[in-house]
């Protein structure tokens, strides 16, 4: 068994450990603060997911940025990093610049590493960190740990990840050419997570938009073994009009079982996003090693984007 595939089967035990930690966690935004939260590929997805539910949850004022793209002419209270690693360049020199004018807190895999040792406030989760090159359990912990200080009971979603763990996949390797992901509010960013798992890890053709954008371009290119698969909300008559084009329409609220590439079958109540992230990330795996990749260990990446 890959490293990975292991990984994404713990992150139910993981997100309970993440989400025990929130009370108790040091130097997390309070109510009011105006945040930005930063961070690089997956962990900057899951920035935007958190900066998403914290103003939804009337939280504050809070902005996502890539880390190469912080705009340090804007004053905040507070700057979050998320780093597995500790190590990433973008990210250390952001929380160094930044934590010259305000209190900076990193979520991190690894206390030992300079993310930890600038940031005022370190959560280590290091119960989350991964073998794999490939972020799956840590990025998901850190999601779950942040919804938890917001105030979410995260025991739906992990009893969700459970069942995500043991469906069938909902897409077959072999019957699909292409996929989008798609996703509104908080699930933008659990789109473009998705859809970076399958690129990176199995060098798949996947996209991402805003789900009430996808209409206007995007669903130019949708057809027969090509699938859209949305996270969340859906927007009214979108799905009629995505299986128009011969395209399969996947969403949560039909999980339960699948037929064919076309249709659902079966229903349940919608999983929680972060769950339905994880038959995501085994779609990705799977589309790895029926090409004979490596899942572990993609092509030109590396755990941590360290430059000279």
């Amino acid at each position: 068994m890959s490293h990975v595939k292991a990984e994404i089967a713990t992150q139910p035990e993981c997100w309970r450990k993440a989400a025990n930690l929130a009370g108790s966690a040091p130097g997390l935004p309070t109510p009011g603060e105006r945040v930005a939260v930063v961070g690089c590929g997956t962990s900057w997805f899951m920035a935007k997911a958190y900066a998403a539910l914290r103003e939804q949850a009337g939280h504050g004022e809070t902005d996502a940025f890539q880390a190469s793209e912080f705009p340090h002419d804007r004053r905040y209270d507070r700057l979050v990093a998320i780093t597995r690693s500790g190590t990433t360049t973008e990210v250390v020199d952001v929380m160094r610049t930044v934590g010259a004018k305000a209190p900076v807190t990193v979520l991190t895999a690894d206390r030992a590493q300079p993310a930890a040792q600038v940031a005022r406030d370190a959560i280590v989760l290091d119960f989350a960190d991964e073998q794999s090159v490939v972020q799956t359990r840590f990025a998901t912990s850190v999601l779950a740990l942040l919804r938890a200080h917001l105030g979410e009971d995260l025991e739906p979603a992990a009893m969700d990840a459970e069942v995500a763990i043991r469906m069938p996949l909902p897409v077959h390797p072999a019957l699909v050419d292409q996929i989008t992901f798609l996703g509104r509010g908080w699930t933008v960013g659990i789109a473009e997570e998705a859809a970076l798992k399958c690129r990176e890890t199995a060098s798949f053709w996947t996209e991402s938009y805003q789900a009430m954008d996808y209409r206007h371009g995007p669903i130019s290119i949708a057809g027969p073994r090509r699938v859209v698969w949305a996270f969340g909300e859906v927007p009214t008559g979108l799905a009629d009009e995505v299986e128009k084009t011969g395209a399969a329409f996947l969403h949560s609220r039909h999980h339960g079982g699948y037929a064919s590439l076309g249709r659902w079958v079966g229903g349940r109540d919608p999983l929680d996003p972060m769950a339905d992230l994880i038959l995501a990330q085994r779609v990705a795996v799977a589309l790895a090693t029926t090409q004979g990749l490596d899942p572990d260990n993609p092509r030109n990446l590396t755990r941590s984007v360290i430059l000279g």
